[in-house]
């Protein structure tokens, strides 16, 4: 193995040896551990250590990382805590994640890393993000993700790449092909000769490199940061590796030939390293087995200083205050402000500007929203006032623009994500539910990012553009989920999103675009999120509803003037203002809950059985829920009037009061 040792001075190669070492021995401690029961699971790294390692000291040590499994060189050269860590591979409250995750399933702002999940693609976007953000920011620097070869078969590693390639960003995105995904070898995963050939698809410089040659490591990275920077562009690195022990210490390496295991064990980064530093007399075999007794020592103490420690109860409190960032309170506009009629759709498009003049770090990004002003004009203009850096065209890449708003807000940064349609939110579903939602709680970093999803039936666009999808994140803890239904409050609910530094996903309903005007305010002003209104007082039903809902029941109300409803607009259906709930149960004893969405589980079902166990005493009535079918939103004018909750009201209505 040939070493390029340029300009590393003798003191640096010295250091450079400790820091490939170190994990090495911590690997070994750390399998001693498992065989005695003190330790439950670990995912071996053990000669894979050069990449790790090498990544990490080529990079300033404020230029994010997002590391994966077997990258515990990228912690230990970062200099974390090895008590924090092996507290974090426990499920100590005092690790990283507070004992919210396993191994290295967590970042630390301090040292400038993002935790990995376990989808494994979806670090590369938020890289993109953090690249942006760079580049916003006209900062000098890259941000590096690595990638096994398995997850290159991802649709997020395409997604990513591609992002990157057109925006121009500042990434290095780092595969360590290590053979085998768990047990699928790599004649199974792809077909390409080699991963790096993928680079020129994407317009990208490639690299492939010897992952086991540290130095090859240090220098590749060096020069794709350079590249990087100099010509603002992604660079793919292919790192040939191989992983010696099993994807997990439980799934062994049966299935690996011997042969194979035996070759690779003579391609060792440290004894090849080792080797290099005596060929130069930096090391011989006394100072070698010395540096190894120094830092077995080190591990030595701090894994038994670890280990002694009492570790703090976990409470109840806790765990939920930590599932949300603090967000400001709600500022109500000035008395006096003027307050004209506006359409729904114009105080969305108020709302957006206003929080684009407020915040000089929001940046907008979605399909066809910069000159063509988005699929229903919303933010038409906004390019020319505000530039194209701000009001970002994306590419057809959902899940890589939602990873790409969380590597932003990573930097301090807000970001809106526009769906042309509510429906297509399905392809950005994993960076939803496992990485927005779940970072504040697992190591308290804020994802400040507000989608926009243009929903909901009436309009004539078919199964694919008319679906009520509010419900499958309401079952999300850390998401925040509001349905405004009338144009005061989605500007005020959208100016809260923005406001909130936690991830807001923010229903629209296309039919309220054109057809609903109302009084809205010229000032700056936020409604709670979480907070219900009270739409109309009344003694015989309580109807509890949102979004378009809400003016069936107005209408329903005006129609029907014998029959006193009660009408609560929820507003915002995660979290749910519970207090007004029990509040409408108590104002009529009879509760009809109105959904445009399919009946089996919507949100009427969480909320019927809420009121069963909390306010049964109250009922005059079974509660009763009114919802669309449970079939897809059809085409044709007649199946889709058919298929909405509105055709089915007045039955529902005239059953309860015959209760």
């Amino acid at each position: 193995m040939y070493f390029e040792r340029a300009h590393i001075s003798d003191e640096e190669l010295l250091s450079f040896y400790k820091q490939l070492l170190y994990p090495r021995l911590v690997e070994e401690k750390m399998l001693l551990l498992l065989r005695q029961g003190k330790v439950t699971k670990w995912f071996s790294g053990i000669g894979q250590e050069a990449i790790a390692v090498g990544a990490t000291l080529a990079l300033d040590m404020d230029e994010w990382i997002l590391p994966l499994h077997r990258n515990l060189g990228v912690f230990t050269t970062r200099q974390m805590s090895l008590q924090q860590l092996f507290h974090q591979w426990q499920g100590s409250p005092l690790g990283f994640s507070k004992g919210r995750e396993r191994s290295f399933h967590f970042g630390s702002r301090q040292h400038h890393i993002c935790g990995m999940i376990s989808h494994l693609g979806p670090q590369l976007s938020i890289a993109d993000g953090i690249a942006l953000a760079h580049k916003l920011k006209q900062e000098n620097k890259v941000a590096l993700a690595f990638t096994g070869e398995g997850g290159t078969s991802e649709g997020e590693f395409h997604e990513a790449l591609n992002v990157a390639a057109v925006w121009d960003l500042p990434v290095i995105f780092l595969i360590e092909n290590n053979g085998y995904g768990l047990s699928t070898p790599v004649e199974e995963q792809y077909r390409c000769e080699q991963l790096v050939q993928r680079a020129a698809g994407y317009g990208m410089r490639g690299m492939r490199i010897n992952g086991n040659n540290l130095l090859e490591v240090y220098h590749a990275i060096k020069e794709a940061k350079r590249h990087a920077l100099q010509e603002q562009q992604p660079v793919l690195i292919e790192a040939m590796t191989f992983r010696m022990r099993g994807h997990e210490e439980a799934s062994g390496t049966k299935y690996v030939p011997p042969a194979l295991l035996e070759e690779w064990a003579t391609q060792d980064p440290i004894l090849h390293f080792e080797g290099f530093l005596q060929y130069l007399r930096l090391l011989d075999d006394h100072k070698i087995k010395n540096i190894r007794e120094q830092l077995k020592q080190e591990i030595d103490r701090d894994i038994h200083e670890a280990l002694s420690a009492t570790s703090p109860a976990f409470s109840i409190a806790d765990e939920l205050r930590d599932i949300y960032a603090l967000a400001p309170a709600a500022i109500a506009p000035p008395e006096d402000t003027p307050s004209p009629q506006k359409r729904f759709i114009d105080a969305i498009s108020e709302g957006l500007h206003q929080a684009m003049d407020r915040y000089p770090n929001l940046i907008l990004m979605g399909q066809d929203i910069a000159e063509y002003g988005g699929a229903f004009k919303i933010t038409e203009g906004f390019s020319t006032i505000f530039g194209r850096e701000r009001v970002r065209n994306t590419p057809l890449c959902e899940s890589a623009i939602i990873g790409a708003g969380l590597g932003l807000s990573i930097m301090g940064f807000k970001s809106m994500i526009e769906m042309q349609f509510a429906d297509f939110v399905s392809c950005g579903f994993n960076q939803i539910v496992n990485n927005l939602a779940k970072i504040h709680y697992r190591w308290g970093q804020t994802a400040d990012v507000v989608i926009r999803l243009p929903a909901g039936a009436g309009v004539g666009a078919g199964p694919f553009h008319s679906q009520s999808n509010e419900a499958w994140f309401t079952h999300v803890p850390g998401l925040k989920v509001v349905y405004p239904s009338t144009p005061a409050d989605a500007k005020g609910l959208l100016l809260a999103a923005f406001a909130d530094p936690n991830p807001v996903l923010f229903f629209e309903h296309k039919a309220l675009y054109r057809s609903i005007s109302g009084p809205v305010s010229l000032d700056w002003y936020t409604i709670e999120i979480g907070k219900a209104k009270l739409v109309r007082s009344g003694d015989d039903i309580s109807i509890i509803t949102y979004g378009s809902g809400v003016h069936w029941a107005l209408e329903y109300a005006q129609q029907y003037p014998d029959i006193s409803l009660n009408i609560l607009d929820l507003r915002s259906l995660l979290p749910l203002d519970y207090e007004a709930i029990r509040a409408a149960v108590e104002a009529s004893g009879k509760v009809l809950v109105l959904h445009e969405d399919t009946l089996t589980g919507g949100i009427g079902a969480e909320i019927s059985a809420w009121i069963a166990e909390h306010c049964f005493s109250l009922l005059d009535a079974p509660v009763m829920r009114c919802a669309g079918l449970d079939t897809p939103v059809p085409f044709a004018a007649e199946l889709e009037k058919n298929f909405l909750a509105k055709t089915r009201m007045h039955q529902c209505i005239q059953q309860l009061m015959n209760y």
